[in-house]
C-alpha cells in the first residue's frame, strides 16, 4: 500500500513538473508599465492547417495544451496557406486606471481576428487586416490596434488569428493609450521628416535638371521617388492616404515599386558613373539585368503577383550597382564614385540587417533599428547619391574652370604678342615714313621732269588710242580662232583615243577628274532622256553629288554610276575608265601585272577588275564587232539601263 501510494506521489509531481514546464509565460501588467513587447516564450501558437477551427475550438480545454512554444524571436507563418493562432497570458496585478490596446506591427498582414475578454469573461471579437478598407479600422492608423476590453485586476488569455499571403512577422505589443499617442505621434513625425527629405530632394534636383539639362538628375528623382512609394506601401502609409478603399492594390504596391527602385537605381548609376564609357561589360551587364528585371516584373503582375514577396532578388541589383560603383570608383579613379559606393555601402547594410531582422537572427539588435534600417539605409544612401551628384557638378564646374583659366591665359599671350607686333610695327612705320620723305623729295624733282614727258606723252596718246582699237579687233579674230583650235584638239584627242592606244597621261588629257569622267557617264546615260526607276517621272533636279539626278515627283536620286561599269567602284573613276580602254584594245588579253604597272594599283585589284570587263566583254561580243577603237565606250552602261 505505502509503495503505491508513493508511486502516485512521483507521478503527481511528475505531471506537475511537466506541466509547469510547459505552462504558458505570464505577463505582469501594472500602471508602471506603459509598453510590453510579446517575444520568444511569452506567445503559443497553434497552426490551423485546414482553416476551419473556431473560437470556441481553439480556445477549449481540449486545445489548451496543444499550443506550442514559439521557438523564434518574433512568431512567424511559415505555411502561408494555414491560420495560426497566437495567444498571449496577461496578470492585472492591480486595476488600469487608463486605457489600452493590443497593436500589432507587420502592416501587410492581410488578416487578423482578436478575441479578448469583457469584465464578465466574454470574449468580444474584433478584426483587422492589409485585405480590410483602412476606415474599418479602430484607430485611423498605419498599424493594427485592438482594444483591450477589461483593466480590472486578474489574470487574461487573449487569443488572435493570424492569416497572410506573406510572410510576416507577429509582433503583439500591449501598449497603454497615452504610450500609443505618443509613440505614433513620434513616428508620424518621423515619417514626416523622411518623406519630406524626399520631396525637397526631389524638387530641387527637378530645378537642377531644368538648369543643367542632365538626365542623371531625372533619373535620381525617379529613383528616391521610388524609394518613397516603396516605403509607403511597406509601412502602411500609403494604404492610410492613397488607397485607403483600395486594399487589393496592397498586393502590387510595393512589388512595382520594388521594380522602379532597382530599375531607376540601375539606369541612374549607368548615367551617373558613365558607365558606357567607362566600363562597357558592366554596361552589359546592367542592360541584360534591366531586360530580366523587367520580364519578371511582368510575369508577377499578370501571371502570379504572388511571386513578388521575392524581395530578397533585389540583391542582386543591389549588388551589381555596388560593384560598379566600387571598380569605377577603385580601377577608374573617378571621385564622385566614393559618395556612391559610401550611399550604396549604407543601403547594403540596412538590406543585410533588415533580412537578419526578418530571419530573427538578431535579437540583440534594437527593434527599431532592425525594423527601420532599410530606411536608414535609403535615407542615407539618398544623401550621400545627392553629394556624389555634387561632386560630379564640382568636378565639371572645376574643369570648365580650368578651361576659362587657360583661355584667359591663351588671351593674355595673344594681347602680348599683338602689343608686340605693335611695337615693332611702329618703328618700322617710323623707318618707312622717313624713307617715304626722302622718296618724296625725290618726286619733286622727278615730277619736274614728268610733266615735260607727259606732254610728249599726250601727243603719243592719240596714237596709241588708234593702235589700240586695232589691238582690240585683233584680239577679237584671235579669240575665234582659239575656240576653233581648242574644237580641233578635242577633235583629234578623241580621233587619238578611238584610233591608238594612248599611255595614262595622254588619257587624262580627256579624262582628268572625276567630274569630267561623271559627265562622260551622265551624256551617255541619259542621252536619250531622264525618266526615274521608281516612278517613271521624267523631271529631275541635280542631286547630292554631281552629276547625279534627283526625281522631282519621288526624290529619290540615281546615281551616275548607277547601271554602269562603274558601279560599287573602289578605285579612282579616271583609273578605271583607263582600264577599260586598256582591257578593250587588247581584247582582254593584257595581264593583270601590266595593268598594275599602268595604272599604279594593285595587281589583285586590277585582275578583279579586269574579270568583270573581261566578263561584260564576252557578254557584248556580237555588239561590239565592227565598232573599231571607240567601242570601249559600249562596255561602260548596263545592257539593262
Amino acid at each position: 500500500m505505502l509503495k503505491r501510494l508513493f508511486q502516485l506521489s512521483v507521478l503527481c509531481i511528475l505531471v506537475l513538473g511537466f506541466e509547469q514546464l510547459y505552462a504558458q509565460k505570464t505577463i505582469i501588467i501594472n500602471d508602471t508599465v506603459p509598453e510590453h513587447i510579446f517575444k520568444s516564450d511569452e506567445i503559443v501558437c497553434f497552426e490551423d492547417a485546414s482553416n476551419k477551427l473556431t473560437f470556441n475550438e481553439i480556445s477549449s480545454p481540449a486545445f489548451h495544451h496543444r499550443f506550442q512554444k514559439n521557438i523564434n524571436y518574433y512568431p512567424k507563418n511559415y505555411n502561408r496557406s494555414a491560420s495560426y493562432w497566437y495567444r498571449v497570458k496577461v496578470n492585472f496585478t492591480r486595476d488600469l486606471n487608463r486605457p489600452t490596446v493590443i497593436e500589432f506591427f507587420d502592416q501587410i498582414t492581410d488578416h487578423i481576428e482578436a478575441y479578448m475578454p469583457d469584465d464578465k469573461g466574454v470574449y468580444n471579437q474584433s478584426k483587422a487586416g492589409a485585405d480590410l478598407n483602412f476606415t474599418n479600422r479602430l484607430y485611423r492608423h498605419k498599424n493594427f490596434e485592438f482594444l483591450v476590453n477589461t483593466t480590472k485586476k486578474g489574470e487574461y488569455y487573449y487569443y488572435f488569428k493570424v492569416k497572410s499571403k506573406d510572410q510576416v512577422n507577429v509582433i503583439i505589443v500591449f501598449r497603454t493609450v497615452e504610450r500609443f499617442i505618443q509613440y505614433g505621434l513620434t513616428e508620424y513625425f518621423t515619417y514626416g521628416f523622411f518623406y519630406g527629405m524626399i520631396v525637397i530632394f526631389s524638387f530641387h534636383n527637378l530645378l537642377m535638371f531644368i538648369a543643367v539639362r542632365r538626365r542623371q538628375y531625372l533619373f535620381y528623382i525617379l529613383y528616391i521617388l521610388s524609394v518613397g512609394l516603396y516605403e509607403m506601401s511597406t509601412d502602411g502609409i500609403a494604404f492610410q492616404y492613397l488607397w485607403p478603399k483600395h486594399p487589393v492594390w496592397n498586393e502590387y504596391a510595393y512589388g512595382v515599386a520594388l521594380y522602379f527602385i532597382s530599375s531607376f537605381g540601375l539606369i541612374f548609376t549607368k548615367e551617373l558613373l558613365h558607365v558606357k564609357v567607362k566600363a562597357p561589360r558592366l554596361n552589359q551587364l546592367i542592360n541584360v539585368l534591366l531586360i530580366a528585371r523587367l520580364a519578371f516584373f511582368l510575369v508577377c503582375l499578370f501571371y502570379n503577383n504572388d511571386w513578388f514577396k521575392y524581395k530578397f532578388l533585389e540583391f542582386i541589383p543591389l549588388s551589381v550597382g555596388f560593384y560598379t560603383g566600387i571598380y569605377i570608383w577603385w580601377k577608374k579613379q573617378y571621385r564622385p564614385a566614393r559618395f556612391f559606393v559610401l550611399g550604396y555601402f549604407f543601403l547594403f547594410l540596412g538590406f543585410v540587417i533588415k533580412v537578419i531582422h526578418i530571419l530573427g537572427w538578431a535579437r540583440h539588435i534594437p527593434g527599431a533599428l532592425g525594423y527601420y534600417s532599410l530606411t536608414f539605409g535609403f535615407l542615407l544612401e539618398m544623401v550621400l547619391l545627392s553629394f556624389a551628384i555634387g561632386d560630379q557638378v564640382r568636378l565639371l564646374k572645376k574643369k570648365k574652370e580650368n578651361a576659362r583659366k587657360q583661355i584667359i591665359k591663351q588671351m593674355q599671350v595673344n594681347a602680348d604678342l599683338k602689343d608686340s607686333i605693335n611695337r615693332e610695327l611702329e618703328v618700322k612705320v617710323a623707318e618707312r615714313t622717313k624713307e617715304v620723305q626722302k622718296q618724296s623729295e625725290e618726286l619733286l624733282q622727278k615730277n619736274i621732269t614728268i610733266k615735260h614727258q607727259n606732254e610728249e606723252l599726250l601727243s603719243k596718246n592719240t596714237l596709241l588710242e588708234q593702235q589700240a582699237e586695232e589691238i582690240s579687233r585683233m584680239n577679237i579674230l584671235l579669240e575665234k580662232d582659239n575656240i576653233t583650235l581648242k574644237t580641233n584638239i578635242e577633235k583629234v584627242t578623241d580621233a587619238r583615243v578611238n584610233a591608238t592606244e594612248l599611255d595614262f597621261d595622254e588619257f587624262s588629257q580627256k579624262y582628268p577628274d572625276r567630274d569630267s569622267c561623271y559627265k562622260f557617264l551622265a551624256d551617255m546615260k541619259w542621252e536619250h532622256g531622264y525618266k526615274c526607276i521608281k516612278c517613271g517621272n521624267s523631271s529631275y533636279c541635280n542631286g547630292k553629288v554631281p552629276f547625279n539626278r534627283r526625281c522631282t515627283k519621288c526624290a529619290y536620286e540615281e546615281s551616275v554610276l548607277h547601271q554602269t561599269i562603274f558601279e560599287n567602284n573602289r578605285i579612282p573613276i579616271n583609273k578605271a575608265f583607263y582600264l577599260v580602254y586598256l582591257m578593250y584594245n587588247h581584247k582582254g588579253a593584257i595581264s593583270s601585272h601590266k595593268l598594275s604597272e599602268k595604272l599604279g594599283i594593285r595587281q589583285s585589284t586590277c585582275w578583279t577588275y579586269a574579270a568583270k570587263v573581261k566578263k561584260v566583254m564576252e557578254e557584248r561580243k556580237k555588239d561590239l564587232k565592227g565598232v573599231g577603237k571607240s567601242g570601249w565606250s559600249k562596255l561602260v552602261l548596263d545592257k539593262q539601263a
